[in-house]
């Protein structure tokens, strides 16, 4: 077992129970935990863009994306949209008139836009889901991380043993076809067990719907971050996590996998 794998196993033995407790706490100790995601997540992003500290618009972003974020938990999606708009607005005047090509600005512009609507808006999706049933709240975010978890760890199993058909080549070539499926087991096997431990009451269907959702979504959204850091030279966001990368590397298929979720809860499973 080389040093690296057991650092990574200390670290997830640390800090899993840690979030899965701050999880089922719910309220202001899962918002604060989103927010300081959200913050080092942004700083990551912003470093990798080569965008550094002592630019205002380091700070613009970094101020909107912990706006966005805090507003669309407190107050609501809405006021999520106008922080957002309010960042597009602000980011665009200011990049106008800097003495750059018009290509290299619009390119930033977006770039920067992208990362704020990417972090800002879609940490949010982490408390909705816990807010949705005060009862079962807790219960579908240790649905959420596990399967992300048990996903990541199938797919990466499956692809380096049985791994013959790259799955997005150019994006992250170390992932197949065979570990993507392979990670679809992951939603399967935690569904299973979440019906006989902590969610009875869902249908084994809903439970295993789910589970496929997770998995295959947020596989998805770990390509999407491979592609940006791909884009802009970057193996991982950072090293603060050590063994993992950085946070945006630990929670990549969270940010699109909460969303799923959330939405399926809400309008099938609750609706």
């Amino acid at each position: 077992m080389s040093r690296n794998l057991v650092l990574r196993i200390i670290v997830a033995a640390i800090f899993c129970p840690a979030i899965i407790y701050i999880g089922y706490l719910g309220g202001y100790a899962l918002k604060g935990m989103l927010l300081l995601f959200a913050i080092i997540g942004m700083g990551e992003y912003l470093w990798n863009i080569k965008l550094k500290p002592s630019s205002p618009l380091y700070w613009l972003a970094i101020l909107f994306t912990v706006g966005t974020a805090a507003a669309t938990m407190e107050i609501g999606f809405s006021a999520g949209f106008i922080l957002l708009s309010g960042f597009f607005v602000c980011a665009g005047m200011y990049l106008a008139v800097k003495n750059e090509s018009p290509e290299k600005l619009f390119n930033g512009c977006a770039v920067l836009f992208w990362g704020v609507a990417y972090i800002g808006l879609l940490y949010p999706y982490v408390y909705y889901v816990r807010s949705l049933s005060i009862e079962s709240g807790g219960h579908w975010l240790l649905f959420l991380f596990g399967t992300l978890w048990l996903s990541d760890t199938l797919a990466m199993g499956v692809g380096k043993n049985l791994g013959k058909h790259k799955l997005a080549p150019t994006v992250s070539p170390n992932k197949t076809v065979e570990g993507f499926f392979g990670g679809i087991f992951g939603g399967i096997i935690v569904a299973l067990i979440m019906k006989l431990w902590l969610l009875p009451e869902i249908s084994p269907v809903f439970l295993v719907i789910a589970g496929l959702i997770v998995s295959i979504v947020g596989q998805l959204g770990d390509l999407v971050e491979s592609m940006w850091k791909r884009s802009h030279g970057v193996k991982d966001s950072s090293a603060i996590i050590p063994g993992h990368g950085g946070v945006l590397d630990r929670f990549d298929s969270l940010l699109f996998a909460a969303p799923a979720l959330y939405w399926f809860l809400k309008y099938v499973v609750y609706g």
